[in-house]
């Protein structure tokens, strides 16, 4: 366990925020955020839970800052991913399926991110202020954006509602992510009666036709 002598300067505090976000990535890392504690992280840091809640007013402050920063990296890392897989000059069905292969892919090996996106609303934007719940928001907002910014590179058709394909696609993420891993208790019920493991879904491949047919809705919509 770590020992840390109070912050007294606003560089010590940004350090120990900094330590608090980096045990706490690493434990997403062996586990899912529902399994994320704060006596856990406090033992991990070094820190009563007491003083860790000093530098973050809750659990879900730091899981939304990881967020952030989880969804950034994304983000900036997307554009290679487009450019290797979509041809600018390409028809427009090609490249909308390209552009939902290139995002599915993307996310292989981003299982943090897809779990604190599924955890978002319904869990993450709860027990905060709505300072944090503000400070989440306008970066989720600048997030978006960017994503948008990317479809409308390779997806130029989209206009105005590139917006709302990024926002949906977001969205969807969690939502498969979350119904793409059934409790133990589902995974016995299909194990017993096979015919129920029809409505099972398997993250990569489901994404992406989801993706495709949100990009292909959102297209049409533009021509109306």
């Amino acid at each position: 366990m770590n020992s840390f002598q109070r912050a007294r300067s606003e560089e010590q505090r940004a350090v120990r925020r900094q330590v608090i976000l980096d045990v706490t990535a690493a434990m997403l890392d062996e586990m899912p955020v529902s399994a994320v504690s704060l006596n856990e992280l406090s033992r991990r840091v070094g820190l009563a839970k007491s003083n860790v809640l000093r530098y973050f007013e809750s659990r879900e402050a730091i899981l939304l800052e990881l967020l952030d920063r989880a969804w950034k990296e994304w983000t900036a890392e997307l554009p290679a991913l487009l450019t290797d897989g979509i041809a600018p000059d390409a028809p427009l069905d090609e490249r909308r399926e390209q552009f939902a292969v290139a995002v599915t892919a993307s996310l292989a090996e981003r299982r943090t991110l897809c779990d604190l996106l599924s955890a978002q609303a319904g869990v993450l934007e709860h027990n905060v202020s709505p300072e944090v719940a503000a400070r989440y928001k306008k970066a989720a907002v600048t997030n978006v954006e960017s994503l948008a910014a990317l479809a409308l590179v390779h997806l130029p058709e989209l206009g105005d509602r590139a917006a709302q394909l990024a926002a949906a696609t977001v969205m969807v993420i969690g939502a498969v992510w979350t119904h793409s891993r059934p409790s133990q208790a589902m995974l016995t019920a299909y194990e017993a009666d096979p015919s129920l493991a029809a409505l099972s879904l398997h993250f990569g491949p489901t994404l992406q036709e989801v993706v495709a047919t949100l990009a292909a809705g959102v297209l049409a919509r533009t021509s109306l």
